[in-house]
């Protein structure tokens, strides 16, 4: 079984996790997370190489959690990792879109990652802003209703005109 399924299973199937194990087991790994991103964010344009079991020892990591981790910040990769057939020698990098990275975290709402003292080196506060901004907005759908007017057919369906149904005043 490739690790990220490995991951996978003992990260979301909650039929056969105990749900308390699971929280501590995430809390964990948040912790974890952060710590990894702090020292990422050091050098952001240094593209940090090695197999899984490198990385995972070089950040004092789980197999298991570098899994997780790899697959956090494949979307935010310069080139994706092949993490659905990742093995422990499987050769990964950690080349990172520092733009892209902070809007992913923004999307994914993790506060404890975008808002890391380490981002104030890399981007001004105006760039960040505007970075979340951009994120936010990214992911809000407007529905534009029509406009209806009075001679107009209701449109809930009745059959009648707008102003004798749901027009009325």
């Amino acid at each position: 079984m490739a690790l990220l399924d490995t991951w996978r299973s003992m990260a979301y199937d909650t039929k056969n996790n105990d749900r308390m194990k699971m929280q501590q087991m995430w809390n964990d790994y948040f912790k974890q997370e952060k710590r990894v991103y702090q020292e990422l964010l050091k050098n952001p344009d240094e593209v940090v190489k090695g197999t899984v079991k490198e990385l995972a020892e070089k950040y004092e990591l789980s197999i298991m959690y570098m899994t997780a981790f790899l697959d956090g910040i494949n979307e935010s990769l310069k080139e994706a990792n092949p993490i659905e057939e990742m093995e422990e020698d499987t050769e990964v990098q950690l080349g990172f879109d520092k733009e892209l990275l902070y809007k992913n975290m923004v999307d994914a709402r993790a506060d404890w990652l975008y808002n890391l003292p380490e981002w104030d080196a890399i981007f001004d506060k105006e760039k960040r802003d505007a970075l979340y901004k951009e994120a936010r907005s990214a992911n809000t759908v407007r529905h534009e209703q029509p406009k209806v007017y009075p001679n107009d057919p209701c449109p809930c369906g009745s059959g009648k005109k707008y102003k004798k149904c749901c027009g009325k005043a």
